[in-house]
């Protein structure tokens, strides 16, 4: 029987194996972002978080474990992003080229800036031997996208014989589109106006092929 004295101790322990975690994580992204994975030792984190090394295999099981650990940390906080912008601008009742367009547009400008999907990319863009996302964990974000557009579909919204590709077809018009010219031009992400026209463009083809 658990005395009234043994649970906050439990909770205390939760708290500080929680706060530990966090600080191994923490560590690991500012050191895989600066120096890579490869060149990054357990030894590094450990002293950077302030804890043991021994600490952080408990946790992680290896280095590998870590750097997956770190995306996938990433990853599940830019899928919610994701998931609010789809359920806050593509909704029903809205008009379907104004509701895509507010979509495109929020992710290109307030996802894509964020310090969260800049590490995510710098992550995911290093050379092996750096492990990248399970599949499955990587396509989450599409596939709610997919659910969505789906539904449109079936309120005869949208023309789908595969909405996977929909999907695709969309993204690869508007956010990668945008995010190619701003990899290539940075400035633009100060000119709202001609981000504004370039998703615009990207609506309007994928509604010509899809409606």
């Amino acid at each position: 029987m658990t005395t009234p004295r043994a649970a906050p101790q439990a909770d205390g322990r939760r708290k500080r194996t929680e706060m530990k975690r966090a600080a191994i994580l923490d560590a690991a992204e500012e050191l895989f972002v600066s120096d890579g994975f490869e060149v990054t030792s357990v030894d590094a984190i450990a002293a950077r978080a302030g804890v043991s090394k021994r600490t952080v295999y408990d946790h992680f099981g290896d280095k590998r474990g870590l750097f997956v650990g770190v995306l996938e940390r990433s990853g599940e906080v830019l899928l919610r992003t994701i998931r609010a912008a789809i359920g806050e601008e593509l909704t029903e009742g809205r008009d379907l080229r104004e509701a895509l367009h507010a979509f495109a547009q929020r992710v290109t400008t307030e996802t894509f800036p964020s310090s969260v999907y800049v590490n995510f990319r710098r992550l995911n863009g290093q050379n092996p031997p750096a492990p990248r996302l399970p599949d499955g964990l990587h396509d989450e974000p599409e596939r709610s996208l997919e659910e969505r557009f789906t539904r449109y579909a079936d309120a005869g919204a949208l023309r789908l014989r595969d909405p996977r590709r929909a999907v695709q077809h969309f993204i690869a018009l508007t956010m990668r589109l945008a995010l190619d010219v701003l990899d290539q031009t940075p400035d633009l992400a100060r000119d709202t106006d001609e981000l504004h026209d370039l998703i615009a463009d990207g609506v309007d083809a994928f509604l010509r092929a899809y409606t």
